[in-house]
């Protein structure tokens, strides 16, 4: 372990200025590992997945939806918050059910990233999900969220490239989640 590393800041009070439906924003009074001490907004989210969904023809699945923030339809990959007690894995399985109306029959753990960590603790964990198929009348309800008008669409992957090089996708985790994008 490195010198940086062995040490972490003291929270001295923590009050919470924002409650929201997605994230609550809190001020930390905190001292820092060289014994500074300053106030720090937080953005307090909880984790997230990404979802990588292929189909049986190896293309990739992505959502449109519409993003008030920045006014804008944006193709993105399906993704979602970790609910309290679920683990990501599950939150994969039903993200995918909610958004795509498919089930994995096999998910891949490929990593995860803090998108904004100067600011905000939301971890983003990506999964690639294969063997899709059809909800059946055993599986769980799939509860689609009141904010999300989806469109679903099955895309090539060199075409998905295009779209990101045209400007046409611009949401930050589904460029990064690419990286991961191959078909095994």
């Amino acid at each position: 372990m490195d010198k940086k590393s062995a040490h972490a800041a003291k929270i001295e009070t923590s009050r919470v200025v924002f409650s929201g439906r997605i994230f609550n924003v809190a001020v930390d009074r905190v001292r820092l590992p060289h014994s500074v001490t300053v106030d720090m907004e937080v953005v307090r989210h909880p984790a997230s997945v990404i979802l990588l969904p292929i189909d049986s023809d190896g293309r990739l699945i992505l959502v449109r939806q519409y993003r008030y923030a920045v006014d804008r339809w944006l193709w993105e990959l399906p993704a979602g918050s970790v609910d309290p007690g679920e683990t990501p894995e599950a939150a994969a399985v039903r993200e995918c059910a909610e958004e795509i109306r498919l089930k994995p029959g096999a998910l891949d753990l490929l990593g995860s990233f803090y998108p904004s960590p100067g600011y905000c603790d939301e971890l983003m964990i990506f999964f690639r999900l294969m063997d899709l198929r059809g909800l059946g009348p055993d599986d769980e309800e799939a509860q689609v969220d009141a904010d999300e008008d989806l469109e679903v669409r099955h895309f090539p992957l060199d075409e998905i490239h295009t779209l990101i090089e045209r400007g046409e996708i611009r949401d930050m985790k589904t460029i990064v989640g690419l990286r991961y994008c191959k078909v095994p």
